[in-house]
């Protein structure tokens, strides 16, 4: 009987443990839910590979999961533009500094960084990895609102990427060079999948409560 007790108080207990050390969207990423950013701005990545054309890639590639999260964000093309008649291209120089300046130019109430920190191609198995960080900075306060890292795979030796009209739209681009466009894309889809909603998002201001992922993933996707 003792027994019995014992073995039903350490369920309990360990019940009570797992449920309280969940992590929600809103805990997790408290301060998104504070200052709720309508407007981001997109920095140019930070490339710490040896593979240049990355930094183009990702900059390219990031406007459209955002929006779809719910977010506006300021047109790359546009601000790129600046950014290289500012002297202002290279983002480690904003990283941890004053936001100040591009919440008074673009009216971003956010600016995401993105950190290449590794990017590696398997040419027999067709695997593309990248090793990634986002960050997500208010040009106000100039905190952190959401970060997370990744290490995906993209598995390049499968069928479509699933989005037909890019699929399309590449087309006479050739195989290698769509791989890599589609390996930043599932990149920036998969680890910005955690994201709050933003403004204009059915959820927006309403997934508080939903599981948050782990701020560190390493995944396999198929492209």
């Amino acid at each position: 009987m003792k027994k019995i007790l014992v073995l039903a108080l350490v369920a309990i207990t360990f019940s009570s443990c797992t449920t309280t050390s969940l992590l929600t969207r809103g805990s997790q990423y408290p301060q998104m839910y504070v200052e709720k950013p309508t407007t981001i701005l997109i920095m140019p990545p930070i490339n710490k590979t040896t593979f240049v054309d990355a930094k183009e890639y990702f900059y390219t590639s990031l406007s459209y999961p955002l929006c779809e999260k719910g977010y506006y964000v300021v047109s790359p093309f546009l601000a790129m533009d600046l950014f290289q008649s500012e002297s202002a291209y290279d983002s480690e120089m904003f990283i941890e500094g004053s936001l100040t300046p591009f919440k008074n130019v673009f009216g971003a109430d956010a600016a995401m960084f993105t950190i290449i920190n590794g990017w590696k191609r398997n040419n027999i198995g067709g695997i593309i990895t990248v090793d990634i960080e986002y960050i997500l900075r208010s040009t106000q306060t100039g905190a952190v609102l959401f970060n997370r890292k990744g290490v995906v795979s993209i598995d390049c030796s499968t069928g479509g990427s699933g989005y037909a009209l890019l699929d399309m739209a590449l087309t006479t681009l050739n195989t290698a060079t769509t791989d890599k466009v589609i390996a930043a894309r599932r990149c920036n889809y998969y680890v910005l999948q955690d994201l709050p909603n933003g403004k204009y998002a059915p959820l927006f201001d309403q997934d508080k409560e939903t599981p948050a992922g782990k701020t560190i993933i390493n995944a396999t996707v198929r492209k």
